[in-house]
């Protein structure tokens, strides 16, 4: 009874964000960290799917940056991060 209470709970504090992005394009980023876990990826694509039900539009960037780290030493490229952004020479 109590994970029911939560769900209809949670639907209900979610209904005025549900109202402003109706209609509405978000982008959302899919971190690399969050596409190492079965669970996670389950649990992300049942959120867009939440999403697309009720009138929002979400399109989804790919992170990847752990995988990307480790390609690149197993390449033996050298890549450093500069305000943020990945820079790779090579």
């Amino acid at each position: 009874m109590q994970k029911k209470h939560s769900t209809v709970q949670t639907l209900l504090d979610a209904i005025p964000y549900i109202k402003k992005f109706y209609g509405k394009t978000i982008v959302i980023k899919y971190g690399g960290s969050a596409q190492t876990s079965p669970d996670l990826k389950e649990k992300f694509a049942q959120d867009i799917a939440l999403l697309c039900l009720v009138g929002i539009k979400p399109v989804i960037v790919h992170g990847g940056g752990a995988r990307i780290s480790e390609l690149l030493g197993k390449l033996e490229i050298h890549s450093e991060f500069v305000n943020g952004h990945r820079v790779t020479c090579g």
